[in-house]
């Protein structure tokens, strides 16, 4: 998986095609998947928090991590690392 990608705002693996987002020319997006990013924009305005919020449930769901409460332990390392959430 060393060149697996993930979209850059919720951290969703990047596989197959239809999981890409879209930017504003109808392309692919290359860093953000489907939910993410639409016609080029972010479709929602939410903070990092929120997005951690909206994501625990589902990496739990599908065993990326065993329990909520680690699920947004290892969200806040890991969220400020994407380019959505990167500071600086």
């Amino acid at each position: 998986m060393e060149n697996q990608q993930f979209c850059q705002s919720c951290g969703m693996p990047l596989q197959a095609h239809e999981d890409f987002g879209t930017e504003r020319d109808g392309s692919k997006s290359e860093e953000y998947c489907r939910y993410c990013r639409v016609k080029g924009e972010f479709p929602q305005e939410i903070t990092m928090e929120q997005m951690i919020d909206f994501c625990v449930p589902y990496a739990v769901e599908h065993g990326v991590y065993p329990t909520a409460e680690e699920a947004r332990s290892g969200m806040m390392a890991y969220f400020p690392k994407l380019k959505r959430w990167a500071r600086g």
